[in-house]
């Protein structure tokens, strides 16, 4: 579909916390405990630490022969958020393009979004590597040149949100936590729970709050109903 100005909606949506109820890299630390880790996530939520720099040295104090238990882990951790096949389905109808742009790492991420029939071209990750000696995050999709976060974002959320045109696009933005804070100020429509709520708040921007998907699509049809845009 195209809005009343001839743009097309664009849905960009996290991963951990959003898609899924839980945080998957939390809940892999909490499980694992390796040593150290809890000062580093303390950095990297008090946005001391860049999350590239805190999500890579949190998993490089796992062992690579530990990947069969972990991901064992994550795939039996993994709660899908209500609603999630709903919205994929009224995204379609609707031909409202979807993506999946999360700090999550492959290992966990691609296996849990297999059930949803998403093309590989609609989601980006960070993806790891287990033939050392410890967990090796990669990074796919670093910041551009216009990222003003020194390329410390790991999975550059707002390069990916650039690429898409604003005179071509209306763009929504569903997420929860700080590695989508950068991101919701390149967006026309945020919705926003949990952390990214709160920073919302704190700097004045409206948001649409939302605990399932359910609360997305209704409110993303109304937005689409009454052609704001």
């Amino acid at each position: 579909m195209t809005t009343r100005s001839g743009k097309k909606p664009i849905v960009f949506c996290d991963f951990d916390g959003t898609i899924t109820v839980n945080d998957n890299i939390v809940e892999i630390m909490k499980h694992f405990h390796p040593p150290g880790y809890e000062k580093l996530m303390a950095q990297v939520t008090r946005r001391e630490m860049s999350v590239r720099e805190g999500v890579g040295r949190m998993f490089a104090l796992l062992r690579s022969d530990q990947k069969e238990e972990i991901v064992a882990f994550a795939k039996a951790s993994i709660r899908i958020r209500e609603g999630f096949p709903e919205l994929l389905a009224y995204c379609k109808e609707k031909d409202i393009d979807f993506l999946v742009t999360s700090g999550g790492i492959d290992f966990f991420l691609l296996p849990a979004l297999e059930p949803f029939d998403l093309k590989p071209e609609q989601i980006y990750c960070n993806a790891s590597d287990f033939s050392g000696e410890h967990i090796k995050v990669t990074w796919p999709h670093p910041c551009d040149e216009e990222c003003d976060n020194n390329g410390g974002c790991g999975m550059c959320k707002t390069t990916i949100i650039r690429s898409y045109p604003s005179a071509r696009y209306v763009k929504f933005m569903i997420g929860d936590s700080i590695s989508d804070f950068p991101g919701s100020k390149q967006v026309d429509y945020i919705f926003a729970r949990s952390h990214l709520a709160e920073e919302c708040r704190s700097l004045g921007m409206p948001y649409m709050g939302y605990e399932t998907f359910h609360d997305v699509i209704r409110q993303l049809d109304q937005l689409l109903a009454k052609e704001v845009f």
